[in-house]
């Protein structure tokens, strides 16, 4: 939807406040902190506006507005500005902190990890530079029984994997599945492979997803090289309102612990060269469904034209975009360079 230059003041002032305080936000609260230069009627009708837009919502009948992820979605892409003080400052304090002369790569990358999470005050996730990932060039799928389905992907390095996934689809559909998966996965590296269309999957085999969503996972898992994980700040981001709800957390945390690396490796941007190097997926676009009450902003770092690496942070959708994003930028490029120089 395109806004008008109010509507859009009036989207971030919203934005902003929520940010601060975690509390639907109302129009009166808009008039006293912000000098939009608008009347509380007016704000209200916007409210109506963009609440028809899908950028807030109402908790409840009588509560002000909240942001939905969509609305987050519009003030990251458009809103907004990052704050350039806060990545001379992590710069500064990676510098200053870290010892590339005596540290271990280990100590190092838990250091670089612990100092952006107290910075921030939510999960920080560091991966050590390791080589590319494969490039999927072929996908079968054959069918081995009732709502069986044999995968068999072939990769350009002329490994395959085989997965079985519990597909319901008809016998005379497999075919038109297969094609649709080729040219939605063919000629991707697997760490690219989230990237993929989902609504045109979705649109033509809706309750094949899951099963899909499966396949991608385990390609990852399999074909990407081992690495560690430094995590920090998990104390940290559970002191934030949202997590308050104790299923909510323990969801999060089950996940976080179970399979760290599968996880980062298949959530963080750039990990074969020539992608985007800064990821950000708000709420329902995290494919992890104990994620989705969360933001995830990552970023890449090259140290080599063969190897990359990863950092991190994951916190609420109500996160300081301003600061997070240039925290996170200028981490990995301290660490480029850094292991360049080393």
């Amino acid at each position: 939807m395109n806004l008008n230059q109010r509507q859009q003041k009036i989207l971030w002032a919203t934005i902003r406040h929520y940010i601060t305080t975690a509390e639907p936000v109302g129009s009166k609260a808009l008039v006293d902190e912000f000098n939009l230069q608008v009347s509380s009627a007016t704000i209200r009708n916007s409210f109506v506006l963009l609440e028809k837009a899908g950028l807030l919502y109402q908790p409840h009948t009588s509560a002000g507005r909240v942001p939905s992820d969509s609305g987050y979605r519009m003030y990251v892409d458009e809103l907004l500005q990052p704050d350039l003080t806060v990545g001379s400052k992590v710069q500064s304090a990676l510098s200053s902190q870290l010892d590339w002369e005596k540290w271990s790569l280990e100590a190092l990358l838990h250091g670089a990890a612990q100092i952006l999470a107290t910075l921030s005050g939510y999960i920080a996730v560091v991966t050590p530079p390791t080589a590319s990932s494969s490039t999927l060039r072929h996908l079968q799928l054959v069918q081995v029984a009732d709502q069986k389905v044999m995968a068999i992907a072939v990769f350009d390095s002329y490994q395959s994997q085989s997965v079985v996934l519990d597909l319901a689809v008809d016998d005379a559909d497999l075919p038109d599945l297969a094609a649709l998966l080729n040219r939605q996965m063919c000629n991707r590296s697997t760490t690219e492979l989230l990237l993929i269309d989902w609504q045109v999957i979705g649109d033509r085999f809706s309750d094949c997803v899951p099963a899909i969503a499966k396949l991608v996972a385990v390609l990852q898992q399999r074909s990407l090289p081992s690495t560690q994980v430094m995590m920090r700040g998990v104390s940290g981001l559970l002191r934030q309102p949202e997590f308050a709800e104790l299923q909510q957390v323990q969801n999060l945390l089950q996940l976080l612990e179970a399979e760290p690396a599968q996880i980062w490796q298949s959530l963080v941007p750039g990990m074969s060269m020539g992608t985007e190097k800064i990821s950000i997926r708000i709420g329902t676009e995290n494919i992890w469904e104990p994620m989705q009450i969360c933001t995830l902003v990552s970023s890449s770092y090259c140290p080599t034209a063969t190897s990359i690496g990863s950092v991190s942070l994951l916190g609420p959708k109500r996160m300081l975009y301003e600061n997070v994003i240039p925290l996170v930028e200028n981490t990995a490029d301290y660490l480029a360079t850094a292991f360049v120089d080393r």
